[in-house]
């Protein structure tokens, strides 16, 4: 390895060194060819050494606001809202940030008098929270007392007493709200900023709105006008959701509160991910040797088990709180300290090995479309600046590729698969579907009382990867178990990766460049 490369970039020179890499439920050990450049994450961090006097102070300490206290009067409605099943990625240890902020909050509340309080699992067209995730977001003592009352609930963005329109912006996206939280003399949102995509005013307009309001930013043309997700001031996602931000919190008194998170998202016995694998010891390698083997001999859902039961031991980095868009300035620098990572150029082809968990098959199966949106809308856009594949360049995905869909989670996902991408992958064309879908009442039902994702929520994954889809080249999957898949999401197929690398190869014409996307955990390219 080269010994001045910097602390998250290797470049390969010995064609006999092994690298270890993530597939879906398993994982893959390989060499590269001479000159393949390596980009990690940076390591994790140091955390809060309190956690629970960081949240305390920063309720005292707020940004662009009052502290929280002396907003807080007796007889009042108060509304705590916060994220769902979706973040974090894997899920915390016990306890989970949400639940000591809010069991901060709720002592707050009652030492002023405050008795008319909802706790609000913001999901927007996710899916429904089971009371067991819900357990675990909140704590055990919040969850008994609030659950059995009925005042700790998932949003309904289907409930058609439980949302109102707040307004219209000049764009003409309509602002709607969950009506608990419009109507609540203050709201409180309780947020975990994984992605740089995350927080701000993507929180209460998004996770608290319904299909009128997502559909203006959640849509193709929202899609391709960003130039990465993760980067604000170039998404027309964030530009659509500020506008939308802008009257919910004209019409609404919200109080904000952001954490970020350091890097362990993995503890014993795959902690040796955390680190790159030129400093792994002896026992490292035989460790993650048994694991691999282990993994390959288990049937998929032995393994899907496995990885789904763990628990990240992260440590929480920062904790602001106040008015949303002073709040969420300050998010992002925290997250930028912990993930982003300078590279120079881009590439003619990227090996990017895909985990098994994504922010929609929490607890569930990573389907098709999903690993399609993982690779193309997530992996993709975790850039500032370029994209880390050149245009027209090749995406070479590591994951087994299951053609299986959670039966119940992702109900509309399987007629979108089986019926309409078997007509076309155009974007623009699959929307003209997405109303219909949206408001089936089959799909309506399974999403309100079930535990299904909503019917226009396939059409934004596809949406999510529309960006990545148009740029890329060719994408090569390595070794799935479903090759019609493969084809299906417009991929093409190769049996191992020194395949891969040989189409790869044939076509771009010449010796491509090569990166290696070493995730996870998270980090944010900032290519130049």
């Amino acid at each position: 390895m080269s010994g001045d490369a910097p602390l998250t970039t290797r470049v390969v020179d010995d064609p006999r060194a092994r690298w270890h890499l993530h597939a879906g439920e398993g994982f893959v050990t390989t060499t590269l060819s001479v000159g393949t450049r390596l980009l990690y994450p940076p390591p994790p961090l140091p955390s809060l050494p309190d956690l629970r006097a960081a949240v305390e102070d920063a309720l005292d300490h707020p940004l662009g606001a009052d502290p929280l206290d002396a907003h807080l009067r007796a007889g009042m409605r108060v509304t705590i809202a916060f994220d769902d099943i979706s973040l974090p990625l894997p899920q915390m240890r016990s306890p989970d940030v949400r639940q000591v902020v809010i069991e901060a909050l709720l002592r707050r509340l009652a030492r002023r008098g405050v008795t008319d309080i909802h706790l609000v699992a913001a999901l927007a067209l996710h899916r429904r929270m089971t009371p067991r995730e819900l357990r675990h977001a909140v704590g055990p003592r919040v969850f008994d007392e609030h659950f059995r009352r009925g005042t700790l609930y998932n949003h309904d963005a289907e409930d058609p007493d439980g949302m109102v329109l707040l307004g219209t912006t000049p764009h003409g996206e309509e602002a709607w709200l969950n009506r608990r939280a419009a109507e609540s003399d203050l709201l409180l949102y309780v947020n975990i900023n994984l992605v740089a995509m995350d927080g701000g005013h993507k929180s209460v307009p998004v996770g608290l709105t319904n299909y009128r309001g997502l559909r203006h930013h959640h849509s193709v043309r929202g899609m391709m006008h960003s130039r990465s997700y993760m980067d604000p001031r170039r998404s027309e996602l964030h530009h659509s959701t500020h506008r939308i931000g802008r009257i919910v919190n004209g019409a609404v008194r919200i109080f904000t509160i952001e954490t970020t998170l350091d890097s362990r998202c993995f503890g014993w016995p795959i902690e040796y991910l955390l680190r790159q694998e030129p400093t792994w010891s002896r026992g490292d390698w035989a460790l993650a040797e048994l694991n691999r083997r282990m993994l390959d001999v288990l049937p998929m859902p032995a393994r899907r088990f496995i990885f789904q039961s763990m628990r990240a031991p992260y440590g929480v980095t920062s904790v602001q709180a106040g008015a949303t868009d002073e709040v969420h300035e300050r998010t992002l620098e925290n997250v930028h300290r912990q993930q982003l990572v300078p590279v120079s150029g881009q590439s003619d082809v990227a090996i990017v090995g895909l985990p098994f968990l994504g922010p929609y098959n929490v607890n569930s199966i990573l389907n098709p479309l999903l690993v399609n949106c993982l690779a193309l809308g997530y992996a993709f856009n975790l850039y500032r600046g370029m994209p880390l594949v050149k245009k027209g360049g090749v995406m070479i995905l590591l994951h087994p590729l299951e053609e299986r869909f959670h039966p119940v989670h992702h109900a509309p996902y399987i007629p979108f698969y089986e019926e309409l991408l078997g007509q076309t992958r155009d974007p623009l064309e699959l929307e003209r579907h997405e109303e219909s879908y949206a408001t089936d009442p089959r799909f309506v039902d399974l999403y309100r009382h079930s535990h299904a994702y909503h019917g226009a929520h396939p059409f934004y994954m596809w949406y999510w990867a529309c960006h990545g889809m148009s740029h890329v080249g060719k994408i090569i999957y390595v070794a799935p178990k479903s090759e019609r898949a493969a084809r299906r999401l417009g991929g093409e197929v190769a049996r191992s990766l020194p395949e891969a690398l040989e189409m790869a190869k044939s076509f771009t014409g010449h010796e491509p460049s090569i990166s290696v996307f070493h995730w996870p955990p998270i980090f944010l390219l900032d290519v130049t």
